[in-house]
């Protein structure tokens, strides 16, 4: 368990400093004020999730320990909206669309509406 733990951080940590150099691109590069640092974060960490998912399933390259590494930390702390996605492509996989729909609008709305109302709460400190 410690070793996995220790595996999974290991990747977070450069997963999550890719995302705060990448997402460096919002202090220069301005496209319609879309945030296109954490725009090419979410697509570029999408992208690498489903690659290896298709790699993992496809052969016995990736053991458990690197899917931990690369799936679990690195994507994980790259973009948390790569894990979304896949796990959207296993509902589609499963044939569960409608599950889709469902988790893809309460995902985008109840996310909207948590972040206005932590916005909120601090109007009220």
């Amino acid at each position: 368990m410690i070793k996995n733990l220790l595996i999974i951080g290991s990747g977070g940590f450069v997963g999550s400093v890719a995302r705060y150099l990448v997402s460096q691109l919002n202090l220069t590069i301005s496209f319609h004020s879309v945030p296109v640092g954490t725009l090419l974060v979410n697509i570029t960490g999408s992208f690498v999730i489903g690659f290896l998912t298709g790699i993992a399933d496809k052969s016995m390259l990736l053991t458990p320990q690197w899917r931990l590494f690369l799936m679990v930390g690195l994507c994980g702390g790259f973009t948390t909206f790569s894990a979304f996605a896949n796990e959207n492509l296993m509902l589609i996989h499963n044939g569960q669309f409608l599950t889709v729909l469902l988790y893809t609008g309460l995902s985008i709305f109840l996310g909207f509406l948590a972040v206005y109302l932590g916005y909120i709460m601090t109007n009220l400190l």
